[in-house]
């Protein structure tokens, strides 16, 4: 397909979902930085015109909402068809959810699990053919420290993201053979606007209000204040992507490092303590 591209990239060629705000502007502007290529996807691809002044012929905005099945292939089709090549897909679209599991609706487990597992799926799918015939290529699959631990108000966010780690793994160890790279990013809170436009709420009933009402009120609260910076998660995914050995998951920010440090320290405890009955459960010898 290369022979038949129909535009010439400048570095790699990176496809980028949700590049209108946060980690995935972040990430456009350090790849576009460093002299890369970058297809920027959101639903309203005017909010990148800026991007695509400041870069011309470099940064180019696509309109792309990754629930939509047709038009996830048709993106990954024009990119080949441009450039002959995608090395860098990045799943990062997303938002956040507050509700207790009884509160949430199946309509928002569902749009969740479109928007951030069953979307990041289908590019994913769309983008491996033109890697393995090429025999190289990464996809950065953006998960949370939500994706690692859970806790009151997120379970249905945490859910998604667990699943998003789940086909990550085995992915990785799919196409490794093939010289294509799968990195799981973990951040903790940042600065990103997820807490303030970018998240939703189920309606609350009676007997949650010591669990989850204290989140329902400090995360959009906690809006431009986390500790987090964008500009250096871009950083540290791109010297992640570039390293000798690259790793499956990469942790961001020190409360993700604390709370994802803690709770395995809690997984082993308890495993360790419980593991007699485990092995106590096979046919006798």
């Amino acid at each position: 397909m290369s022979d038949n591209r129909t535009r010439t990239a400048e570095g790699r060629v990176w496809l980028i979902t949700g590049t209108s705000s946060g980690f995935g502007r972040a990430l456009a502007v350090a790849a576009l930085e460093a002299g890369d290529t970058v297809i920027a996807t959101a639903r309203r691809p005017e909010a990148l015109d800026d991007l695509a002044a400041a870069y011309p012929g470099r940064a180019v905005p696509v309109a792309l909402d990754v629930t939509d099945p047709d038009r996830v292939k048709a993106v990954v089709a024009e990119a080949v068809l441009w450039y002959g090549r995608i090395d860098v897909l990045v799943n990062n679209a997303g938002r956040g959810h507050v509700g207790a599991v009884e509160e949430s609706t199946d309509a928002e487990l569902r749009s969740l699990m479109e928007l951030h597992f069953f979307g990041p799926a289908a590019l994913v799918r769309a983008a491996l053919p033109h890697m393995r015939s090429r025999g190289s290529g990464a996809i950065v699959q953006f998960s949370s420290m939500g994706g690692r631990m859970s806790f009151p108000g997120v379970g249905a966010y945490s859910a998604t993201k667990h699943a998003l780690e789940g086909l990550s793994a085995a992915l990785a160890a799919e196409v490794r053979p093939h010289g294509i790279d799968v990195l799981v990013v973990e951040p903790g809170a940042f600065r990103t606007g997820l807490a303030a436009g970018g998240q939703s709420q189920s309606a609350p009933i009676a007997g949650y209000e010591a669990t989850v009402g204290p989140f329902r009120t400090a995360f959009p609260d906690s809006d431009g204040t986390q500790p987090g910076d964008p500009a250096k998660a871009a950083a540290a995914i791109i010297d992640a992507l570039g390293a000798e050995e690259i790793p499956l998951r990469l942790v961001l920010g020190a409360d993700a490092a604390d709370a994802i440090g803690a709770e395995l320290k809690a997984q082993q405890a308890e495993f360790t303590a419980w593991e007699p009955v485990a092995r106590g459960t096979d046919f006798d010898a």
